[in-house]
């Protein structure tokens, strides 16, 4: 299961516990523009930085490729959202892995996409 970056930045805050055990037992991979999703906030504080990069660290990384782009590309003609989101989606859809996100409306719209939302019971 990919996970969003949302789900990786909630993580890291103390109210999140069950989420952090979530990731440990299911969550296997992050798109590569997480990473700059959550590391590159101008005002992340050290503690966040290392719990962020702590969980990063726990998962393969699947880069943007050709395909992803394409994809993304296919996304945003069809309808309005962020570069960030259009790339998320096409490498779950080009590695044919679910979607780990507290953001299902921003995803639910996209065929072939299944989605989770570990936040909810029963996800």
């Amino acid at each position: 299961m990919l996970i969003d970056s949302n789900l990786i930045i909630y993580a890291t805050q103390p109210p999140y516990t069950q989420l952090r055990s979530w990731l440990v037992n299911y969550a296997t991979h992050y798109s590569a523009i997480s990473r700059l999703e959550t590391l590159g906030y101008h005002r992340l504080g050290e503690a966040e930085k290392q719990a962020i990069i702590a969980i990063l660290d726990n998962l393969d990384v699947l880069m943007i490729n050709k395909v992803t782009l394409e994809i993304a590309v296919a996304l945003r003609q069809q309808r309005k959202m962020s570069v960030g989101d259009a790339l998320i989606a096409a490498t779950c859809l080009d590695s044919d892995l679910p979607l780990a996100t507290a953001n299902i409306k921003d995803f639910e719209w996209i065929e072939g996409l299944v989605i989770h939302n570990p936040l909810e019971l029963g996800s």
